[in-house]
């Protein structure tokens, strides 16, 4: 998409950022649309790259117009994971992308991509799986050919899931499982779903598409919190925890302003977190998914320790 606009909501964000460098690097004049856009200066572009800055909310449908006027491309990398005062799933995940997708139908833009994640559900317990679900129907109702990506649980060097589970492992004697740890999760590297995204913009074969993003290998949760303790050296004993408990425990994190656990957490632990067979996927977009063991020797805490030395 050489020579051309791509309008990223969200692009300051964890994922958003890698959306907005692999643009950059070829060459797309990128908009990074954010309420706080300041923070653009945390990405790393390539020299001579095009990044504008835009100040938008997606619950401001004057801002989002605004930031998708003129744009070829427009990708939806919003996530709203704790609800806050004014902040709420439906607000952001359904209202907030409607108004992306209806706006980007309003400008003419060629392409729209939305990023949900895998497990979403309308009819569940859980407001935050609801609102997903409810949020890729309200795209869809807008902006039929919009190409949604779910990933599964993205990992990085400076991902919250992955290095909680080391910090966890270095200052607990024992960790716990979520039951009995059997849920299967497919950790896909953000790199990757950054590449899908921009493949997503570039092909016409894309549109109107689900995509389901999990890395190379599917794990229990008990294997994972296996796989990166040992390489952390600070391999614990597992306890199996009850879902009640956890549901107790996370109504009273819940009080606090930024709550380590959410029921809504809990709700996703209760169910496997793979790729759909029957979907599309990495692959479909001509991607090799990287395995977590090649990104965990660069993650921080564990070159610390001298164990990223490969």
């Amino acid at each position: 998409m050489s020579d051309t606009c791509v309008t990223v909501f969200g692009g300051t964000g964890f994922l958003g950022r890698r959306i907005v460098e692999r643009l950059a690097g070829d060459g797309v004049t990128v908009r990074v649309a954010a309420r706080n856009p300041n923070r653009v200066s945390v990405i790393e572009a390539p020299a001579g790259a095009t990044i504008e800055r835009l100040q938008a909310d997606l619950r401001d449908r004057e801002s989002v117009a605004a930031a998708v006027a003129g744009a070829r491309g427009v990708v939806n990398a919003v996530g709203l994971y704790v609800e806050r005062a004014g902040e709420t799933f439906d607000a952001v995940h359904v209202a907030g992308a409607g108004n992306v997708a209806d706006e980007a139908a309003k400008a003419g833009v060629a392409r729209l991509v939305h990023i949900s994640g895998i497990g979403v559900d309308g009819a569940s317990d859980s407001a935050y799986i609801r609102a997903r679900a409810n949020g890729e129907a309200a795209v869809r109702e807008a902006f039929a050919e919009a190409t949604i990506l779910r990933p599964s649980v993205v990992f990085a060097p400076d991902d919250n899931f992955i290095n909680l589970l080391l910090r966890l492992a270095r200052v607990l004697p024992v960790l716990p499982l979520f039951g009995d740890g059997g849920a299967m999760l497919q950790p896909v590297f953000a790199g990757d779903v950054a590449e899908a995204a921009a493949r997503a913009l570039d092909d016409p074969a894309a549109a109107g598409k689900t995509y389901e993003l999990g890395g190379p290998v599917p794990y229990s949760y008990r294997n994972l919190l296996h796989l990166v303790t040992t390489l952390g050296g600070h391999r614990r004993p597992l306890l199996p925890v009850p879902f009640p408990i956890w549901e107790i425990q996370a109504r009273l994190a819940g009080i606090l302003p930024n709550p380590p656990l959410t029921s809504d957490q809990v709700a996703l632990m209760r169910h496997d977190n793979l790729a759909s067979p029957d979907l599309p996927g990495l692959a479909d977009l001509g991607i090799t998914p990287t395995s977590l063991e090649a990104v965990l020797p660069d993650y921080p805490a564990l070159r610390a320790m001298g164990r990223g030395e490969g």
